[in-house]
């Protein structure tokens, strides 16, 4: 029983700081730190679906917590930061719609929301108080991404946000539904979508959305209206 309470507060506070995470990439400017900071919350998630898997033994927490780790805290982090080794920019200055301080009081305004609406509907979920905290902040980690998405003008800015997103899925998953392989196969899924997408996208990464569609025009890759 102490053990489960413990556990149960090393989760809590796993969850603090993936929260905490979002909240860095939605303000973080700086790409090599965006990057530090998206390993460091994929890490988080794989903490979080370790401590489960130490009170559960469920073979599919420890199989999501090894890909998460092996995918999203080393190989697409890695890849990501040879992309900007030739990129000619090192921080993206631009933000449009939300600034940084806007998006994060959305944030919390969402955070309240979601944690409402969870509350409303707790008891038809059957979850225990912790779980539906795992939830509250899975959906509000991946709204958070999409913010990332929304509100920042680099190509490879939104991919981060994209990253996010699939965090706060997959989050979710762990509280809520049962963990089926189908997760952790999309977590290679992913690895290979950013690959190939970094790959066909590599000469215009550093662009805005609006630059690089420009980009794509004048090699005719892009279909005329």
């Amino acid at each position: 029983m102490t053990d489960m309470l413990f556990g149960d507060d090393i989760i809590k506070i796993l969850l603090v700081f993936l929260i905490g995470s979002a909240a860095l990439i939605i303000t973080q400017r700086s790409l090599t730190s965006l990057f530090s900071i998206y390993a460091l919350q994929s890490g988080i998630l794989a903490a979080i679906a370790l401590v489960l898997f130490s009170r559960e033994a469920t073979l599919s927490l420890l199989l999501m917590a090894l890909l998460t780790i092996l995918s999203k805290v080393i190989i697409i982090p890695m890849f990501l930061r040879r992309l900007l080794a030739v990129m000619p920019i090192k921080r993206d200055l631009e933000f449009r719609y939300l600034t940084p301080i806007g998006s994060i009081m959305l944030s919390a305004a969402l955070f309240f929301v979601v944690y409402t609406a969870f509350n409303v509907f707790s008891a038809s979920l059957s979850v225990g108080p912790l779980f539906l905290l795992g939830a509250v902040i899975g959906v509000s980690l991946a709204l958070m991404g999409m913010l990332v998405v929304m509100s920042r003008r680099k190509v490879v800015t939104k991919i981060i946000g994209y990253l996010t997103m699939e965090n706060g899925v997959l989050l979710f998953s762990l509280f809520i539904a049962e963990m089926p392989f189908i997760i952790e196969v999309l977590i290679v899924v992913d690895l290979l979508m950013i690959i190939v997408l970094s790959t066909v996208l590599a000469f215009g990464i550093d662009s805005s959305v609006e630059a690089f569609h420009k980009r794509l025009s004048q090699l005719g890759l892009e279909s005329e209206d």
